[in-house]
């Protein structure tokens, strides 16, 4: 089995920072693409950042400048530096994995179990 587990959350004042990390164990031959989603109370789950194995990344607007998202292939850990935080970033943040756990399988996506990150005004 595949597990993700992710670290950093917690509380934090409008403009301070936080750094998330998310680490992969198990059964792993590769992993393709790592992200970061969030998800705010009575909102849908959206993505934060992405990034391919070889390095590309991709944000969305609301977090573009602030969010820097990046990975070390040889831990299997994701982060995500988070700066200039606001208080609509809060919510739980989730990272998930396309993996690939043998060859000739197909590559399926993990998720972790979710960080709280409360940003206060």
């Amino acid at each position: 089995q595949v597990q993700l587990v992710e670290s950093g959350g917690g509380l934090v004042q409008a403009g301070g920072s936080l750094r998330l990390s998310c680490a992969a164990s198990g059964i792993i031959f590769s992993i393709d693409v790592m992200g970061w989603y969030r998800q705010a109370p009575g909102k849908q789950r959206e993505l934060v950042g992405n990034i391919t194995s070889g390095g590309n990344t991709n944000y969305p607007d609301s977090v573009k400048g602030r969010f820097t998202i990046s990975r070390d292939n040889v831990r299997k850990t994701v982060y995500l530096q988070m700066n200039n935080l606001e208080p609509d970033d809060t919510g739980v943040y989730y990272c998930n994995a396309d993996v690939l756990i043998r060859v000739g399988a197909e590559f399926r996506t993990y998720w972790g179990q979710g960080t709280q990150v409360t940003v206060s005004s």
